[in-house]
C-alpha cells in the first residue's frame, strides 16, 4: 500500500538541501534548528533512508537524497500551483521576468509555456538584457525575477544550473585561425566579456571585436557567415554552429552559473510560482548541472 508524503516535510527537506545547512534552513523557514532537524528525521523515517551526510563544506545529499531532490521539488511546485489556483491567491497583474539574451531560446521556452498554462490570468512580460543590466533592473524594482549569468561562486543568487562557457564558430569556418582573432559579443556589458578577453590576454592571443550591438541574432549572423567567433554557454549553442573544443590556439574558458535573483519576502504568489517554474523547468532539468 502506498504511503503519503507530508509536503511540510518535503519543503523543509528542499530548503535544507538548497542551503546545505540546518541553521540557514531554520532561518529561511522561520523555525528553530531543532524543529528542522526533527522534520528531516521524520522524513527519513518515513522513507527508510538517510537523506543527508556532513562533509567539510556542510550538509550534502546522500544518494537517496539526490534521488528524492528533483522529484520533491516537482511535488512541491505542483502542490503550490494547486493551492494558489484553488484558493485564488494568484493576483492579477504583471510579473516581469529578466533573462539574458542567450537564454531566451532553448532555456526559457518550456518555463514560459508551463507558467502561462498554469497561471493564464497573470500577465507575464519578458525583459531581455545583459546580466549586469538585469541586476540593476532588479535593484531598481523594474524586474520581479531575474536569471543572471555569473562566474561560478561569485553570485549570491540561487544557482539553477552550471554550464561550460565555450568558443563557438561556423561549421568548417576559418575565422578561428585569423589574427587578430575576430570576436563577436552581444554587448559591451555582456557578463562573459571580461572572462573572454582576460583569457585571450593571458594566452597572448591578439583579438579585435567585430560586433557589439545588443542583438544576439545579429551576433549569430556574424558567426554563421564566418566573420567572427563568439562564446556561449554550451547548452545554448544553436545546432547549426560548432563548439570548438579541439582548438589548441583558443584559451580555455571558465564555467558560469545561471543564478536566480528575486525578492521572496512579500513576493506575490504569482512571482513565487514563477520562481518554482524556474527551478523545475529550466532546460528541462531539475537542479544545478555539473
Amino acid at each position: 500500500m502506498a504511503g503519503n508524503l507530508d509536503t511540510a516535510l518535503i519543503r523543509t527537506f528542499i530548503t535544507v538541501a538548497e542551503k546545505a545547512s540546518m541553521t540557514a534552513a531554520a532561518s529561511t523557514l522561520h523555525l528553530t534548528q531543532g524543529a528542522v532537524s526533527q522534520q528531516v528525521r521524520r522524513l527519513e523515517d518515513v522513507l527508510g533512508a538517510s537523506l543527508f551526510e556532513r562533509d567539510r563544506r556542510g550538509l550534502r545529499l546522500t544518494g537517496a537524497g539526490e534521488r528524492l531532490f528533483g522529484r520533491a521539488r516537482q511535488i512541491l511546485a505542483l502542490n503550490d500551483e494547486i493551492w494558489t489556483e484553488m484558493t485564488g491567491d494568484v493576483q492579477r497583474g504583471q510579473v516581469r521576468l529578466g533573462v539574458p539574451f542567450d537564454l531566451v531560446g532553448k532555456g526559457i521556452s518550456p518555463v514560459l509555456k508551463s507558467y502561462n498554462a498554469a497561471f493564464s490570468q497573470v500577465e507575464l512580460s519578458l525583459v531581455c538584457a545583459a546580466s549586469p543590466d538585469l541586476k540593476a533592473g532588479l535593484a531598481a524594482g523594474d524586474i520581479d525575477v531575474a536569471l543572471i549569468e555569473e562566474p561560478v561562486g561569485q553570485g549570491s543568487g540561487e544557482c539553477l544550473r552550471i554550464e561550460r562557457l565555450v568558443w563557438v564558430g561556423a561549421k568548417g569556418g576559418t575565422a578561428r585561425a585569423k589574427r587578430p582573432l575576430p570576436v563577436s559579443m552581444v554587448s559591451q556589458s555582456c557578463a562573459f566579456r571580461p572572462a573572454v578577453f582576460n583569457a585571450l590576454e593571458s594566452r597572448k592571443v591578439a583579438w579585435r571585436t567585430v560586433f557589439e550591438s545588443g542583438n544576439i541574432e545579429a551576433t549569430a549572423v556574424t558567426v554563421r557567415t564566418d566573420m567572427a567567433v563568439t562564446v556561449w554557454l554550451a547548452a545554448t549553442v544553436p545546432d547549426d554552429l560548432e563548439i570548438m573544443n579541439d582548438d589548441p590556439e583558443l584559451p580555455s574558458l571558465p564555467a558560469f552559473a545561471i543564478n536566480m535573483y528575486w525578492m521572496p519576502d512579500g513576493a506575490k504568489p504569482a512571482v513565487r510560482a514563477l520562481a518554482d517554474h524556474m527551478r523545475n523547468h529550466l532546460f528541462g532539468k531539475d537542479g544545478p548541472q555539473p
